[in-house]
């Protein structure tokens, strides 16, 4: 039945060809065979026609991307049936001739005939703030020419067609990886003013569209939202990106710094262009942990290895307050960052060690039940050692593992199993033990 109506979705790109041809000089709006979204719904590709609300010429100019992959014969049929068509001069071919390839050219010339008016605003769907190139949707190569040929995104394709987002993986063009957590809110254990100010966050994903469409403050407010989580290692910043992500349904995506960084002039910016080119519109949330290296505090001009390092966190300040998904810089020191980035904050969190009712805390929730802890007094464990929730989780994990490998009856954990893996928790820290 889908394919059934796919098919029914290119013989009206057919349809609107062969018209074309046949009246070179009429308005497309008026004369061109008309297309009615409703009847094309009920599988991926008409749903999503129907829910973006294109215009029948954007929907012809996405049919035309998508003849190489799903109908590359449609216009090799048509010039069989009427050679002489200035069309073909238009289009692109093959090694043998044999197949016909859709180029800019040819666009303008079934949206615009012989009018050089109507085939000059055909130019603008291939604008960069035209909907099918700010959603990724259709690829010209080489960007520049009028012959070049146009085709379908790959990741797009998948969403079109198959309903099915696939998700980019990390490489030299997108310098971030994915990240998801198995974990809930309830495994997030910080002060309630923490855990509402996170919530702050979801109810903007939550109330953004009335905020900014339907009460029109997009013409009064920046797009997007930031944020900044500061505070020591291991106190909970990636989870709560992870969670936030886990809860709004959207995929966060751990920038890799390292990987933007460069000591050449001009192409840190070049690889954040590429980030947030990938990412907007996309309703992603990238997450740039230890932010410091790319957004810290710029320097008094020495030399020009200073003045390019300023001229990055321009670049940066003027991406970030463009882009229309959530940005979470982390850091473990809010003065390390750029005053020109918090002032832009619409939030900064603290993520404070815990205390030792919040440690207490992280034991009991997190301990296995499985353990049989010989003599152990958890609230003097919490009150004497002061460790973040990630040393916690890792000296839960060592003694699990020793108590596993011990084969002792009923997996016993005794006190100096315990403290012994606490004890290495201090000393990777360089904090004195006792």
């Amino acid at each position: 039945m889908e394919l059934i109506q796919i098919q029914k979705l290119f013989t009206h790109l057919e349809e609107v060809i062969t018209w074309r041809i046949n009246n070179p000089s009429e308005d497309f709006s008026i004369g061109a065979p008309e297309f009615i979204a409703k009847d094309h719904k009920g599988f991926p590709l008409g749903e999503y026609i129907s829910a973006k609300e294109f215009t029948h010429q954007e929907v012809i100019i996405l049919l035309i991307a998508l003849l190489p992959k799903l109908d590359p014969s449609l216009l090799k049929r048509i010039y069989l049936e009427l050679p002489t068509s200035a069309l073909f001069d238009y289009c692109a071919t093959n090694e043998n001739g044999r197949l016909f390839y859709p180029t800019v050219q040819a666009v303008q010339y079934v949206l615009g005939g012989e009018s050089i008016s109507e085939r000059l605003k055909a130019l603008d769907h291939f604008n960069p703030d035209s909907v099918l190139i700010k959603n990724e949707l259709i690829a010209v190569q080489g960007y520049t020419s009028i012959n070049s040929p146009i085709h379908v995104y790959e990741d797009a394709f998948n969403t079109i067609i198959f309903g099915v987002e696939l998700l980019p993986k990390m490489s030299n063009d997108f310098p971030a990886e994915q990240i998801n957590t198995s974990r809930s809110w309830t495994d997030l254990i910080l002060p309630q003013n923490t855990l509402n100010e996170l919530q702050t966050i979801e109810a903007w994903y939550n109330s953004s569209q009335i905020l900014m469409e339907d009460w029109g403050m997009e013409k009064k407010l920046k797009p997007g939202f930031r944020v900044l989580f500061y505070g020591d290692p291991g106190t909970g910043k990636t989870l709560a990106a992870s969670l936030l992500g886990k809860y709004t349904k959207r995929p966060v995506f751990r920038v890799d710094v390292s990987m933007l960084v460069s000591k050449y002039i001009g192409e840190t910016e070049k690889q954040l262009a590429k980030l947030f080119d990938k990412a907007e519109n996309k309703n992603w949330i990238l997450f740039f942990d230890e932010a410091d290296a790319i957004f810290g505090k710029r320097t008094n001009v020495r030399d020009a290895h200073d003045k390019y390092a300023n001229q990055e966190v321009s670049y940066l300040l003027q991406r970030i307050e463009t882009f229309s998904g959530l940005i979470i810089l982390a850091s473990n020191f809010k003065n390390n960052m750029d005053k020109a980035f918090t002032r832009r904050f619409h939030s900064c969190i603290k993520f404070n060690n815990p205390k030792r009712e919040e440690r207490l805390r992280i034991w009991q929730h997190n301990l296995p039940e499985q353990l049989q802890l010989e003599d152990i007094d958890l609230e003097e464990i919490a009150r004497r050692y002061e460790l973040t929730g990630s040393n916690i989780m890792n000296v839960i994990q060592d003694v699990s593992l020793k108590a596993i490998a011990s084969k002792a009856p009923d997996y016993r954990v005794s006190l100096e199993m315990l403290l012994e893996s606490i004890k290495k928790e201090y000393v990777k820290e360089d904090k004195i033990f006792s």
